[in-house]
């Protein structure tokens, strides 16, 4: 049995979760880092990034659904932006981890394996 304490601390944290795995893509990545730097159509970030119009506007969606980014029409096309401006600093204070660790995330011997890898715990609430 869980402890009620230990219940609640993983309900409090689920959000977090969530917002972890709304940027497990790098193509995800990409784009918020691309708005980070400032709002963008999907024809700039397809250009930009390298990625098909199927592909961006695929994950635009799922950055809007989570509540990451937000459009404004102007003209005959939508301009994208962050929602929270925080999401650049999150991103910034994840590169500066990534730089401390070197490659230890990325040679990470138990990266795909149960916890950890980009499937992992997928809807799983236990």
């Amino acid at each position: 049995m869980i402890a009620p304490e230990v219940e609640m601390e993983r309900v409090e944290l689920a959000p977090a979760a969530a917002l972890f795995r709304s940027l497990g893509d790098p193509a995800r990545l990409m784009i918020v880092r691309r708005l980070a730097a400032g709002p963008a159509r999907v024809t700039d970030l397809m250009s930009g990034l390298g990625l098909a119009q199927s592909t961006v506007s695929k994950h635009l969606a799922c950055l809007r659904d989570c509540g990451l980014v937000v459009s404004e029409p102007e003209g005959r096309a939508s301009v994208f932006r962050l929602a929270q401006p925080a999401l650049a600093d999150m991103l910034s204070a994840a590169e500066t981890v990534l730089a401390a660790t070197g490659d230890a995330v990325v040679v990470c011997p138990v990266w795909g394996q149960g916890c950890g890898g980009p499937d992992c715990c997928a809807g799983d609430e236990s």
